[in-house]
């Protein structure tokens, strides 16, 4: 019977100490989300935003919050880069915090405000370039998709097993990447419209999301 190769204890502790960082990361965002919708929609957060600014310039608010956004993303890449010991375990940290802090966002906006009621609710997930938008249950999927393997490139990596890409598979990423942030950014167009749900694209996002898992998959299948 094979043995798997044990992860050291330093590798153990700096994987739950980036994880509790974004499980409490995901708290602060349900925070200040809970905060906007009190500003943008006293009345309740209800589809189609008919009160929601697409432009960001018309509204300080909404500016401010595009910046915090990209200033989250900068606070990840550096506890990234202070995790990590090397490429492959910082992509693999970024996509764990990524991950943990969007499912826990979720799980903590449950626990504050009950919501979302259910997994089909739709939400507004991301503000640059423009919105993104699309059912609770897509997110959700492609950030369990991405814990589950940045989990393994971790270990792997840690075991002296890295998992190696080639160009055309950074290439394919890239594209199914791409196509799952189209899908969220065609829908985010229109949610002030009351046939918003039909914008969604769910072929289109199941392309992306499949597209990655095959590719990941690809690639620990692959001989080192």
């Amino acid at each position: 019977m094979t043995i798997l190769p044990t992860l050291s204890k330093t590798a153990i502790i700096r994987f739950w100490l980036v994880v509790i960082l974004a499980i409490a990361f995901g708290y602060i965002e349900a925070a200040v989300v809970v905060y906007l919708r009190q500003i943008f929609h006293p009345a309740g957060f209800v589809f189609p935003l008919t009160s929601f600014p697409l432009i960001a310039e018309s509204n300080r608010i909404l500016l401010v919050e595009v910046a915090r956004e990209a200033a989250t993303i900068v606070l990840i890449f550096a506890v990234c880069f202070l995790a990590g010991q090397n490429r492959r375990q910082r992509l693999a940290f970024f996509m764990i915090i990524f991950a943990v802090w969007d499912i826990f966002y979720y799980v903590w906006l449950k626990v504050i405000l009950d919501w979302p009621a259910s997994i089909m609710d739709w939400d507004v997930l991301f503000l640059i370039p423009c919105p993104w938008a699309g059912p609770v249950l897509a997110p959700v999927l492609v950030s369990l998709t991405m814990l589950v393997f940045a989990t393994l490139i971790f270990y792997r990596d840690c075991v002296g097993r890295p998992i190696r890409v080639s160009l055309w598979g950074w290439l394919g990423f890239l594209l199914s990447i791409f196509i799952i942030v189209v899908s969220f950014c065609i829908a985010g167009q229109y949610i002030q419209l009351s046939d918003y749900a039909g914008h969604f694209s769910w072929p289109l996002f199941t392309i992306g999301l499949l597209g990655v898992i095959m590719l990941s998959v690809k690639c620990f299948l692959r001989r080192q």
